[in-house]
């Protein structure tokens, strides 16, 4: 008899089969018992008829509790009613494992009480289909810049600088001096591009910000390229054939995850649609003005200014040339004004905010130096770095993009604890 997985029950119908699976819930009345299963890959129906398996077979079914264990056989049968297609019409089932007093009942429970029992609600159906979807998103990554030509190379989560300022980070001690856990890779993927063209990371990063907003975690997780010899423009181009081939791939891979969270399938098609629009932060500013939005140019978007700009074109949209003064210093400074650099942030529509940020950089060794120096940091942590402006500088650009805000978008979240169970928010700690 042959061992099956869900997902894979399209491929048995008409067959007795086993499976290993958990109870997620269950009804039935004197003679059938319904049992809502799961084992990883789907959920689907399982059917105990009394009159087909006997009365020590379905007084198991009866007695059985949320999240037990289990194996089943039964059949499996095309089922056009259930959303998964197919159900099992069980013939035996032995329990494996026991469960009693599982905490997260079949009713609304808050996010307070879902992150402290996180460890357990990466079983239900929300972080099911999230997560799948963050998987496929992460092989759609290392797929697209492998056919781009990037090799993959990998930064230290320890260091010894700090790349955009140094409030934002979490210091620690290595060896009796400073360290701080990475921010960002992109100064080394830099060093990398020098050498080999086109690289990208792919690691944690942190930020230390107690935010409360559900767009900010403390950790997650950065794509971040760096390409020498593009330009901004050719690295807009880069980034927005990456976004397109991000959500096509979760489209074309998780069709069924997608129902199971309501989301909109067409709206998410129409952001594959290239190119995307490029509105500068003068005019962005002009926009916002004009609908009644009380900001002076030089200010950072926030959440409101970043959805109304995103909402107005209906589609992600690059806002570029941000003022000098609110990005880093690494950011090439634009040919004819002094007061903004070659910059550009990525919006994504329906209230999630900025998807990507990224620039050229500049390659100006004086003028790092003094950039460096003006923000209060510590020029000998930096000197690598500027050697890369020493020994064969050519124009470079490059971006990151936080893997949870886009899956957070991509799957119509709400909150970012749905997208991603573990890793820390502000205050509520993996125990």
């Amino acid at each position: 008899m042959e061992t099956i997985r869900i997902e894979d029950a399209k491929n048995y119908v008409g067959q007795e089969v086993r499976l290993g699976a958990w109870l997620r819930n269950k009804r039935g009345s004197g003679k059938m018992q319904f049992l809502q299963l799961r084992d990883g890959t789907a959920f689907f129906q399982g059917v105990v008829v009394k009159a087909n398996v006997g009365e020590d077979i379905f007084s198991k079914a009866k007695a059985l509790t949320q999240e037990t264990s289990m194996y089943l056989i039964g059949t499996i049968v095309a089922d056009e009613r259930s959303p998964f297609g197919y159900e099992m019409q069980i013939k035996d089932l032995t329990v494996v494992g026991e469960s009693e007093g599982y905490p997260i009942t079949p009713k609304e429970h808050g996010t307070e009480f879902l992150m402290d029992h996180r460890h357990l609600y990466l079983r239900h159906i929300q972080p099911f289909a999230v997560l799948r979807i963050r998987n496929t998103l992460i092989a759609a990554t290392y797929e697209f810049f492998n056919k781009e030509g990037f090799i993959k190379i990998d930064s230290p989560l320890m260091t010894g600088s700090a790349p955009e300022g140094t409030t934002e980070l979490f210091h620690t001690e290595y060896f009796d001096e400073d360290a701080y856990l990475s921010q960002t890779g992109q100064l080394y993927a830099e060093a990398g591009a020098m050498a080999f063209g086109r690289v990208f990371t792919f690691g944690p990063t942190f930020r230390a910000e107690k935010s409360k907003t559900r767009r900010h975690l403390t950790e997650f997780w950065m794509i971040e390229p760096e390409m020498a010899w593009m330009t901004q423009e050719d690295s807009l181009k880069v980034q927005e054939r990456y976004i397109a081939y991000l959500i096509q791939a979760v489209l074309d891979r998780n069709e069924y995850e997608l129902d199971l969270l309501g989301r909109d399938k067409d709206l998410l098609k129409s952001y594959t649609q290239l190119p995307y629009p490029r509105v500068s932060y003068d005019d962005a500013i002009k926009l916002l003005q004009d609908n009644d939005f009380d900001v002076q140019w030089g200010v950072d978007f926030g959440s409101p200014e970043e959805t109304f700009l995103a909402n107005h074109f209906a589609k992600p949209v690059f806002i570029t040339n941000f003022p000098k003064a609110i990005k880093a210093f690494y950011m090439k400074r634009h040919p004819d004004r002094d007061d903004v650099v070659i910059s550009a942030d990525l919006l994504a529509p329906e209230g999630y905010g900025e998807i990507i940020g990224g620039s050229e950089r500049d390659t100006d060794y004086d003028y790092l130096e003094k950039r460096i120096k003006e923000q209060g940091l510590d020029l000998n942590e930096y000197s690598w770095y500027l050697d890369l402006r020493k020994y064969g500088s050519v124009p470079h650009s490059g971006f990151g993009l936080g893997l949870e805000r886009a899956v957070t978008w991509i799957t119509g979240e709400e909150h970012i604890r749905e997208a991603i169970p573990f890793p820390r928010t502000m205050n509520r700690l993996w125990p």
